[in-house]
């Protein structure tokens, strides 16, 4: 058993969510990728505990993250009980369920039946009495909004979670939801909302809401799937995400005119003294509504540019100005 950096809260910085008393690290690390059954375990294993030694305590999965779906989950719980079981405490565990999971009409989308299914199942796999977060992960077109949030609220008085979430809601959707669930007793903690210089629906009323009614903001897919970093200038990498998977960035998505886009923006980051991933994350954050960003990682030189990025959160005003103005053009 590895035994955490005794320094590991010095470098990190927290940000309160929303009116919670919960402090979710300003760089928290999603299982999404590289943490399946399909990945090298030894890796996944050095990750987390890399995260972990630079304060990042939030740790993000769902019921479906792998591949195959639940292997994420499986993974992390290994790994907790290896090597973080008695700092279990020091950590903020949050999964979903919301999407497919298993065949039949019982495996997705947002019923009650599924909810609560799913997260029995993910408590198994990591070996979890609770999660802390639980989260639903997309809207459910034909339950009514009343069931779904009821349910949430259920997972709380059980005691299977200390908190509930929404992911992927518009923010009329989570305008709604907020309501039913504060009526019921136990307020939404936090929004997981896809984010970056490149996806900005957030800005469109949905940042707005959170803040109104006191609700938390983090980013996921922050660095635009890989797209905002220095990986694309010359081409796609044998290694990428496009070239080994494609499912979830496609070749067709890497158009000429976003990397040029992303060139300038790799000029700007340079003269900031940054990494493009960095500033990218640092724009982000520089806006303190967020609480966190969701990086992925597949190395942990990754993990430690991303803590570098939360020091410089502070742009001039040219700086913003010639941003817009790149994230502008056609």
């Amino acid at each position: 058993m590895k035994t955490p950096s005794v320094s590991r809260y010095e470098t990190m910085s927290y940000r309160r969510c929303g009116k919670s008393g919960l402090k979710l690290p300003m760089i928290s690390l999603g299982l999404w990728h590289n943490f399946g059954y399909v990945n090298v375990f030894e890796n996944s294993k050095k990750l987390i505990a890399a995260a972990f030694d630079q304060g990042i305590t939030h740790f993000d999965l769902a019921n479906n993250y792998g591949p195959p779906p639940g292997s994420a989950e499986g993974v992390f719980g290994k790994i907790l009980k290896a090597d973080f079981k008695s700092y279990r405490d020091e950590m903020v565990i949050s999964t979903k369920a919301g999407y497919t999971m298993w065949e039949g009409p019982y495996g997705d989308w947002g019923s009650k039946k599924y909810l609560v299914s799913s997260l029995d199942q993910s408590l198994k796999r990591m070996g979890l009495d609770y999660v802390d977060i639980f989260y639903h992960h997309r809207p459910d077109p034909q339950t009514p909004l009343e069931e779904t949030m009821a349910t949430l609220d259920l997972m709380v008085r059980q005691g299977k979670a200390l908190y509930v979430g929404l992911s992927n809601y518009s923010a009329e959707q989570t305008a709604a939801a907020v309501q039913i669930l504060k009526q019921l007793g136990t307020p939404c903690l936090i929004h997981q909302v896809k984010y970056s210089m490149f996806e900005r629906k957030a800005e469109q009323g949905l940042l707005e809401v959170l803040d109104r009614e006191g609700v938390g903001c983090i980013a996921f897919s922050p660095l635009a799937q890989g797209v905002l970093t220095d990986r694309y200038l010359h081409g796609i990498p044998a290694d990428s995400r496009v070239a080994t998977s494609g499912v979830f960035l496609k070749e067709s998505d890497i158009t000429k005119a976003k990397i040029e886009k992303v060139r300038k923006l790799h000029g700007i980051a340079e003269a900031r003294g940054q990494k493009l991933a960095q500033m990218a994350l640092s724009w982000l954050l520089k806006d303190e509504r967020l609480t966190s960003v969701l990086i992925g990682a597949s190395k942990e030189e990754q993990i430690n540019d991303a803590v570098n990025a939360i020091a410089h959160t502070t742009f001039k005003e040219d700086e913003i100005q010639e941003i817009e103005h790149i994230l502008s053009a056609p």
